[in-house]
């Protein structure tokens, strides 16, 4: 069965041949940059239906010499939050709240889990995700998974394409701290309106 589901997820990422490549301006870049005053953490989201249990979506945020989020082969935008491949830029707490929101609704909550690391590790963990390059769909668990494994720590982290079987091995880190988000905004989440982030 695990094959079959394997196969299955492989197909759909083929399928979709390769992720859309955008590339903020550098001015864009700049002027969004943003560091948050914790520590250098990563933070990893798991988007969860309701109903079934089953994972949706994968993101990893970092916070290092800047806060990023790597959204791999998602579909949050933000006017406000400059994008390159997959990583937005600015991500302050509001752009925190609103990709929260954006994905909560009736059949999807968010699970959080953050881990403290060192400097050294979160400019690592950013400078893969900037050279990641544009995910195809379906792909998100396996690209956060790729990069976690390269990071002194996360060597344990499993390999794969399923968004519970990532978080489940990041819990397993040790000194990860986790947090739910739930709304019960409708299921169509397309006439939620930008919010203003600076």
């Amino acid at each position: 069965m695990r094959r079959l589901l394997i196969a299955f997820f492989l197909m759909i990422g083929l399928a979709a041949c390769s992720g859309v490549s955008v590339w903020a301006p550098d001015e864009d870049v700049a002027r969004a940059f943003y560091r948050h005053p914790g520590p250098p953490t990563l933070s990893l989201f798991t988007v969860i239906g309701t109903k079934n249990g089953q994972g949706g979506h994968s993101g990893l945020m970092i916070n290092g010499s800047q806060r990023i989020m790597f959204d791999p082969a998602g579909s949050f935008n933000h006017p406000q939050l400059p994008e390159r491949n997959d990583v937005l830029f600015g991500f302050n707490d509001r752009a925190v709240a609103f990709y929260e929101d954006y994905h909560a609704r009736e059949t999807w909550y968010i699970v959080r889990h953050d881990k403290v690391v060192s400097p050294e590790v979160a400019q690592k963990a950013m400078q893969l995700a900037m050279n990641y390059g544009a995910v195809p769909k379906a792909y998100c668990s396996s690209s956060i998974s790729d990069i976690l494994r390269q990071l002194p720590g996360f060597e344990a982290t499993p390999s794969t394409m399923f968004p519970i079987a990532l978080m489940e091995g990041f819990k397993q880190l040790g000194g990860v701290t986790e947090s739910v988000y739930r709304d019960n905004d409708p299921d169509f989440n397309g006439n939620i309106e930008a919010p203003r982030i600076r």
